[in-house]
């Protein structure tokens, strides 16, 4: 049973929110002879413009996300860049979309997946609760699953569509009960291997004024290898392109020939700043990854996909099976960006006018009001989370950054949290861990210098550690031969993670050369992995140190599950927190950590 349109949304006109951030698409062509749009009149006519306000990859920020996540990089005119900081935050995000559908009587607002899960304490402490009391608030009329929607389990998932309290843990306000998400969760790839029917909805039809639109949404097919094993058992994650093309065809036969799907999968486009235009032409231009396969097969009435994942930011058109360009759209993550994108329908054929879409990336900018909804909001559960937030932890020197960009291989807070790892599970009574390996995605956020609250620059509180890491991912240490961590690096550039590289943080001990000039495993140079500057031996055993998540094979590295001898140890979290306490106090900060363990050749 899909879901459909049953609340009626405010409107709105196109407001270019700061100084040049839009990212236009170049779909904008004339529409046909005569045709006259309607975006912000009466609608009445035979072409109405719709607005289609769309985000992704939002993970909980209700806060301003602070340091490398709060900025973004603008491409200026003459092909220099320039960082804009200080983007992002709900209240500033609800001020920005109230604002776009002022005056717009068609206005629908969506979402490519991953709204909840890798949260910063003052959601994730609450199993995301405030986030979707934030996005109700917001009136995100639909979203597709992302893969961090997984991160609790499935029966999580319905709890956070349908409400409840939490099994173990209640209510979390005395006297209020979670009502759930206001909002379809679209999970049409995701289905009960029992029955072979969908998890949730898979398609939602919003409509007004008799003017139909169909929202398809799915979750990349990979989910299961990205997420605990545990928690989907009895799911299965289909093709996104068979999906998609499956469920087109049954809208078609309901009547509804405009339709966008909702694809929590993505593309890296060759400039990290937000608004290059991916449709320039030139060798290295462009957007890459698993997004330009799969638009290239969704059937072309698909009208326009909005994309997540990658969390990088892009307005694109990619061509259509029937060769045709369609338009493609990305808002990084975090809440920094959103996109605006103009479907203009034509009553009589009651389709989209493809040759009419255009999109714009907007930078949400915080020089606009915050919503006082939502300051109310994060105050509130701020005031339950501070006993357990504002704890001190540890000091740090200056920033200990997480860079975003797609090729910042090698991170200095995920060096720290390898070497966090390995002396946590180095003692052998904790495992004897010789080295550690952490998986990239699971570091979430920057540590900064500056003060979130009244705890003083460089202390760091429970709150911004758990916001680096939010998982409560279980240490492991097991044993690997030499050969299996060779191909434990190779798998980083190739199978699963060809197209979009997952590399891995090591701790300081390990070194190695990754040669981008060459493709696949080889660009692992052999002859260069060494451990405490001796070469690995490829029939030696080595003790390593990883989080449960990756000792189940996840983000790919399908080796790291013929592993041997697993000890569980403390959460990742845990092992974090002891490591700052024992390296740092006020008078002697900790200093970020060098990078040069893993040497780039380019």
């Amino acid at each position: 049973m899909a879901a459909t349109s049953k609340k009626k949304r405010t409107a709105g006109r196109i407001l270019a929110v700061g100084a040049g951030l839009a990212t236009v698409g170049a779909l904008v062509a004339a529409l046909p002879a005569g045709a006259s749009g309607t975006r912000g009149g009466s609608g009445h006519g035979r072409y109405v413009d719709v607005q289609l306000l769309s985000f992704n990859d939002l993970h909980g920020n209700l806060e301003p996300p602070t340091g490398s996540a709060g900025r973004l990089t603008h491409l200026k005119e003459d092909g220099t860049t320039e960082t804009i900081n200080d983007v992002g935050g709900v209240e500033y995000l609800a001020t920005h979309l109230r604002q776009a559908r002022e005056g717009n009587r068609y206005s629908i607002t969506a979402a490519a997946g991953d709204m909840v899960g890798a949260s910063p304490l003052v959601s994730g402490l609450f199993h995301d609760e405030p986030t979707i009391e934030a996005l109700n608030r917001l009136k995100l009329d639909v979203t597709s699953v992302g893969n961090h929607e997984f991160d609790e389990g499935a029966k999580e998932l319905a709890r956070i569509q349908d409400g409840g309290c939490h099994p173990t843990e209640g209510c979390f306000e005395k006297g209020k009960r979670f009502r759930g998400a206001d909002f379809p969760y679209l999970a049409a790839n995701v289905t009960k291997e029992k029955n072979g029917k969908p998890l949730l909805d898979p398609y939602f039809i919003w409509e007004r004024n008799g003017v139909k639109i169909g929202f398809i949404g799915v979750t990349l097919e990979g989910t299961a290898n990205i997420v605990s094993a545990e928690g989907i058992k009895g799911l299965k994650f289909g093709d996104e392109v068979e999906t998609i093309n499956k469920y087109t065809k049954v809208l078609e036969r309901k009547g509804v020939k405009s339709i966008v799907a909702l694809l929590h999968e993505g593309g890296l486009p060759a400039s990290g700043a937000y608004n290059y235009d991916c449709d320039s032409p030139g060798p290295g231009n462009g957007i890459s990854g698993p997004i330009v396969d799969i638009a290239k097969n969704v059937s072309p009435q698909v009208d326009a996909l909005v994309t997540g994942h990658t969390h990088q930011a892009y307005a694109c058109t990619v061509p259509d099976p029937a060769g045709k360009p369609r338009t493609v759209t990305s808002a990084a993550s975090f809440g920094r960006l959103f996109t605006d994108t103009t479907l203009t329908y034509d009553r009589r054929t009651k389709d989209i006018v493809r040759t009419a879409v255009s999109s714009a990336n907007h930078v949400v900018t915080r020089d606009v009001p915050k919503a006082r909804d939502m300051t109310r909001l994060i105050t509130r559960w701020n005031a339950l989370a501070a006993p357990i937030a504002s704890r001190p932890v540890g000091y740090i020197a200056a920033d200990i950054d997480n860079p975003l960009d797609a090729t910042a291989y090698e991170k200095p807070l995920g060096n720290l949290i390898a070497d966090a790892q390995l002396e946590g599970m180095a003692p052998a009574d904790k495992g004897g861990a010789q080295l550690a390996l952490m998986n990239p995605g699971g570091v979430r956020a920057p540590l900064v210098h500056k003060a979130s609250g009244a705890e003083g620059d460089g202390v760091v509180t429970y709150g911004e550690a758990y916001t680096v890491q939010p998982f409560t991912n279980m240490m492991t240490a097991v044993d690997l031969t030499g050969a299996q961590l060779l191909t434990t690096l190779q798998q980083q550039v190739s199978g699963a993670n060809q197209a979009a590289p997952k590399i891995l943080q090591v701790s300081k001990n390990l070194t190695y050369t990754l040669d981008l000039t060459k493709t696949g495993a080889d660009r692992i140079v052999t002859s260069s992995v060494r451990l405490n500057g001796a070469p690995i031996d490829l029939t030696k055993t080595y003790r390593v140190a990883m989080n449960e998540f990756l000792a189940g094979g996840g983000d790919g590295f399908a080796v790291l599950k013929e592993h041997k001898n697993k000890l569980v140890g403390a959460s990742d979290l845990d092992v974090f927190t002891a490591y700052l306490a024992a390296h740092s106090t006020p008078a002697a900060p900790l200093a970020p950590p060098a990078t040069g363990r893993i040497t780039v050749v380019k």
